[in-house]
C-alpha cells in the first residue's frame, strides 16, 4: 500500500507539497500539482482516514443514536438518515442505546474522541446538562432534548386525536388505549391526544389506557387481559405499530374477530402494517422526510450554514385498512 512519502517520491516534491494538494490548503503552482496528482493516481494512493480525521480534528462520520433497533420504526428511520448521509459526502456510525443513558453517553463519549463531525440523537433520557459541554452539533430526532436543541418530529398530539376520532366515526362505543412508557414525550402526547377525545364520554374509565411499553410481546399479554376483563370494548388505539400488532396476535388468542367485533388502529407507517393479517390501520409518520430533515440541519451546523428554523414538525396522514371498521 503506497505512503504519502511514496507519492512524494514520485512527484519529486515534498510530503507537505503533497499534504497541501491533498488538503487543498495552502499555495501550490498548477505544474506541480499535477505531478502531485498524477503521482497520486498511477500510485492509488488512498489518503489514511484516521490520520486525517486526528490532523483535522474531523472525521466525516456522523452518529446515529437509537433507542430500540428491533422496532422496525428505526430501521426504517436510519436508513433514511443513511441515504442523505452519504449523499452528503459523510459516512453513518448507528449505535442502539436500548433507551439507557448510560449507553448513550458512552456512545457520545466514544464517537467524540473520534471525532465524530455530529450526531442524531432519539433520546428520552438525555437533558441538556448531558450534553452541554460537546463541542460538536446535535440534532434531536422523533424527541426533543431541549429548547435549545434542534429538534425534527411529528404532531403526535393531533395524530392520535385523529386516531381515536377515527374509531369514533367508525361506530366504536367504548376504545381503550395501548400506551408507550412514561415519560418518553411522544407516547405521553399520543395518550394524552386519545384522554382530550374521549375522557368526557359516559363510557370511558381510567382502567381503559394500559401501558405496552412499546413492545409487541408485553402488549400482546396485557392486551388479552384487557379484552378478558372489559368484553364490550369494540376499538383500540396503540401508540405504535408494533404494539397494535401485538393487540392483534391477543384478539386471535381469544377469537375475537378484526374488524367486526374489534377494530384497531396503531401509529408510525411502517411497512410492517402492510404484511399483517389484517392489515393494519395506522396514522403514518413521514418516516423518510424526518430523517432525512435531520440529516439536512446537521450538516448544515457542521459546515456552519445558518438554519432557516430550528424546530420542524411533520403532519402525519391517516391510512385506512383492514383492521378497522370502514367508515
Amino acid at each position: 500500500m503506497s505512503t504519502i512519502r511514496d507519492v512524494a517520491k514520485v512527484a519529486g516534491v515534498s510530503v507537505a507539497t503533497v499534504s497541501r494538494v491533498l488538503n487543498n490548503k495552502g499555495y501550490v503552482n498548477e505544474d506541480t500539482r499535477k505531478k502531485v496528482e498524477a503521482a497520486i493516481h498511477s500510485l492509488n494512493y488512498k489518503p489514511n482516514s484516521v490520520a486525517r480525521s486526528l490532523f483535522k480534528k474531523k472525521s466525516k462520520m456522523i452518529g446515529l443514536i437509537v433507542p430500540d433497533i428491533t422496532n422496525p420504526f428505526f430501521p426504517q428511520l436510519a436508513r433514511a438518515v443513511e441515504d442523505v448521509t452519504n449523499h452528503s459526502g459523510y459516512t453513518l456510525v448507528l449505535c442502539n442505546s436500548d433507551e439507557d443513558i448510560i449507553k448513550e453517553q458512552e456512545y457520545i463519549e466514544v464517537l467524540n474522541q473520534k471525532y465524530v463531525d455530529g450526531f442524531i440523537i432519539v433520546t428520552s433520557t438525555l437533558k441538556a446538562e448531558h450534553i452541554k459541554d460537546l463541542k460538536v452539533p446535535i440534532v434531536a430526532l422523533d424527541r426533543p432534548i431541549n429548547l435549545d436543541t434542534p429538534t425534527v418530529s411529528v404532531n403526535n398530539y393531533e395524530g392520535s386525536r385523529l386516531a381515536t376520532k377515527f374509531l369514533c366515526d367508525t361506530g366504536c362505543q367504548k376504545i381503550a388505549h395501548v400506551r408507550g412508557p412514561y415519560n418518553v414525550l411522544n407516547a405521553d402526547e399520543r395518550c394524552r391526544g386519545y384522554l382530550d377525545e374521549v375522557q368526557d364520554l359516559d363510557w370511558f374509565r381510567p382502567e381503559l389506557v394500559v401501558n405496552g411499553n412499546f413492545n409487541i410481546n408485553k402488549t400482546k399479554e396485557i392486551a388479552k387481559e384487557l379484552l378478558t376483563l372489559h368484553p364490550d370494548i369494540d376499538g383500540i388505539f396503540a401508540g405504535n405499530d408494533l404494539m397494535a400488532v401485538g393487540v392483534i396476535k391477543a384478539a386471535e388468542e381469544l377469537g375475537i374477530k378484526i374488524p367486526e367485533q374489534l377494530s384497531i388502529i396503531g401509529f408510525d407507517g411502517i411497512t410492517l402494517c402492510e404484511t399483517t393479517s389484517p392489515e393494519l390501520t395506522t396514522i403514518a409518520q413521514p418516516i423518510y422526510n424526518i430523517g432525512s430533515k435531520a440529516v439536512q440541519i446537521l450538516v448544515d451546523l457542521i459546515e456552519n450554514r445558518p438554519l432557516e428554523q430550528n424546530n420542524y414538525t411533520f403532519s402525519v396522514e391517516l391510512i385506512e385498512r383492514q383492521s378497522t371498521k370502514p367508515r
